[in-house]
């Protein structure tokens, strides 16, 4: 792999990791802190949203953040031919 597409490829991967982790941050600190008032005006199986996105949300949210990504990293791999 030439040192222009490693540099690429991280790029990339950063650009990646970057938009996950706003992502991620948005749901956890903003569902459920910023707007934790306006959520509990909902419910979701009998608890509060603002509550359940503090809870549970922002947990489910990480897990499918690390799915994207897997599927994203592996799509990248491929582009850049470093796959395994």
């Amino acid at each position: 792999m030439s040192e222009e597409s490693n540099n690429a490829y991280w790029k990339a991967n950063l650009k990646l990791m970057a938009w996950l982790l706003s992502v991620w941050f948005l749901v956890s600190f903003g569902a459920g802190i910023l707007l934790a008032d306006v959520l509990n005006q909902y419910q979701i199986g009998g608890v509060k949203l603002g509550f359940w996105m503090a809870q549970q949300g922002a947990l489910y949210t990480f897990l499918l953040l690390i799915w994207v990504y897997i599927w994203q990293m592996k799509k990248l791999d491929k582009k850049y031919q470093v796959e395994d």
